[in-house]
């Protein structure tokens, strides 16, 4: 006797279907993974990038020791860490208009147990998404954070971002 099956059954549709969700999950995954790992952050996009995160209070970009590894820290909670992205060869400068760049000397930081740890590089956004007003030497460049609205501007050389400093105060005084 021969059965003609011309349907599937009830099972074979299920086992189709699970087949197709695994499938599924696993290219969304390694397609958010691919999207995540593909963000190079850069001092000169860190802005930005820190503009992403949704905070109420302040977001900061916190290096300790040599920055070998820096921390996103969004209203005082760490939520993303970033290895390999500075050294402690950074220098942070604030511009004063009589006396021009005076280096910042980076504050301490308490961690949660309390224990005192030297801060490399800080970069702090407050709630209405303005952030330090400083100038940063990093590997020959220059980037220039003081801006509020536009984004950080790159330099050659300090001497580059100080005539450019030069040139915005003679207009602003216009």
């Amino acid at each position: 006797m021969r059965i003609n099956r011309e349907a599937f059954s009830i099972l074979e549709l299920l086992i189709v279907i699970v087949i197709m969700g695994v499938i599924y999950n696993l290219s969304v995954n390694n397609f958010q993974e691919s999207r995540e790992k593909g963000v190079n952050i850069t001092l000169k996009n860190l802005k930005e990038y820190l503009q992403k995160f949704k905070y109420k209070r302040d977001i900061r970009f916190l290096c300790l020791d040599d920055c070998s590894s820096c921390d996103v820290l969004v209203d005082g909670v760490k939520t993303e860490r970033i290895d390999d992205f500075l050294d402690d060869s950074i220098r942070v400068y604030r511009y004063e208009y009589f006396s021009g760049p005076q280096e910042v000397m980076q504050d301490v930081y308490f961690n949660q147990e309390g224990v005192q740890e030297d801060v490399c590089f800080s970069y702090e956004m407050g709630r209405n998404g303005v952030g330090d007003q400083v100038l940063v030497e990093f590997k020959d460049s220059v980037y220039d954070f003081s801006t509020y609205i536009s984004p950080t501007v790159e330099y050659a050389s300090m001497a580059e971002a100080l005539d450019a400093k030069q040139r915005h105060i003679e207009e602003v005084t216009r």
